[in-house]
C-alpha cells in the first residue's frame, strides 16, 4: 500500500519530470529530453519497442537498425516511420550505424535511408577514411550526424575529444553524440569532456557502471558511479537541447525493471534539481 501523501508526491515529481521528455524548462534553463536507445530493445519485435517505449513515459527515441533494418524498402521504411509517429513517440535520429569506408554508394544508401525514416541525426561510427566523404552527405541532405565514441576498444574514436578533433573543422552539422560509459571506461572525465564539446553535442547516451574501468559492470542508472547529477547540470549550464538517450545494454530479455529504475533515478534527480 501505498500512502496518499506519498502518491501525490509521486504523481507530481512524474508531471514535472515529464517536462524534459518535451524538452521544457525545469529547471529555467534545462532544454534537454529524456528518451530511449531502441538498442535496449534489441530482442524484441519493433511493435513491442515501441509499446515499452510508451510504458517507461517518454516521447523520444533513437531507432536502431533491429527496428528498421536498413536494408528495408522505401515503402516499408516509411510504414515503420508511420508506425512510431502514430504512437506519439519523437523521433531523435537513428543509429549507431557504421560508415566503415569511404564508399559513396553505401553511405548515400544510409543517408537516403535516414532521410525517409524522418532521421534529422544520425548516430554513427564513421573511419577516418570515411568521415570526410560522410560530411559530404551532412551537406547534401542537411541531416546531422553525430559521432558515437566507444571506449579503448575503438581504434578511431575512444574518446568524445578524438571525434571533436576530427570535426572541429567540418560543418557545424558534424558533432557528436557522448557515451558516458563508453568514456567513463577510456579515463577522460565525463563532465569535462561534455563542455569542452559545446555546440558540437547533439545527442548522449546514457547508462552507469559499478566499476568505470569494466564494461561488463553496467547497472541501472542511480546503482553505479557515474556522476550523473553533475551531467545533468553541465547540460543545463550549457543549453543543451538534445537528447539524454537512455541506452540499457544488459538484460536484453528482461530490460525493463532496470530501464524504469534508470528513469525513476534520473527524473528525480532533474526534479530535485528545481530546487536548487
Amino acid at each position: 500500500m501505498i500512502s496518499r501523501r506519498a502518491l501525490l508526491a509521486s504523481t507530481a515529481a512524474a508531471a514535472a519530470a515529464s517536462q524534459f521528455e518535451l524538452g521544457a524548462a525545469t529547471p529555467e534553463k534545462a532544454k534537454f529530453h529524456l528518451g530511449v536507445a531502441s538498442y535496449s530493445f534489441r530482442k524484441f519485435s519493433r511493435a513491442q519497442a515501441i509499446q515499452m517505449t510508451k510504458e517507461l513515459g517518454v516521447t523520444w527515441i533513437d531507432i536502431k537498425d533491429f527496428h528498421l533494418p536498413l536494408n528495408s524498402t522505401p515503402d516499408e521504411i516509411r510504414a515503420a516511420r508511420k508506425e512510431f509517429e502514430d504512437a506519439g513517440l519523437y523521433i531523435e535520429g537513428g543509429g549507431n550505424i557504421s560508415f566503415p569506408k569511404p564508399d559513396e554508394a553505401d553511405i548515400r544508401h544510409k543517408f537516403e535511408y535516414a532521410k525517409l525514416a524522418g532521421f534529422p541525426l544520425i548516430v554513427c561510427a564513421p573511419t577516418h577514411e570515411s568521415l570526410p566523404v560522410v560530411e559530404k552527405f551532412v551537406k547534401e541532405y542537411n541531416i546531422k550526424i553525430a559521432i558515437h565514441n566507444h571506449g579503448p576498444e575503438d581504434h578511431n574514436f575512444p574518446t568524445p575529444q578524438s571525434a571533436l578533433e576530427a570535426v572541429k573543422h567540418m560543418d557545424p552539422r558534424c558533432g557528436l553524440c557522448v557515451d558516458i560509459g563508453h568514456t567513463a571506461r577510456t579515463g577522460a572525465d565525463i563532465i569535462e569532456s561534455i563542455q569542452m564539446a559545446g555546440p558540437r553535442l547533439f545527442s548522449m547516451h546514457f547508462k552507469d557502471l559499478a566499476d568505470t574501468s569494466s564494461r561488463e559492470s553496467q547497472v541501472a542508472v542511480g546503482d553505479g558511479k557515474l556522476p550523473i547529477r553533475g551531467i545533468f547540470a553541465q547540460l543545463i549550464e550549457m543549453g543543451y537541447s538534445g537528447g539524454a538517450m537512455l541506452e540499457y545494454e544488459i538484460h536484453p530479455d528482461d530490460p525493463m525493471p532496470g530501464m524504469q529504475k534508470s528513469f525513476a533515478f534520473m527524473r528525480g534527480v532533474l526534479v530535485g534539481m528545481q530546487a536548487v
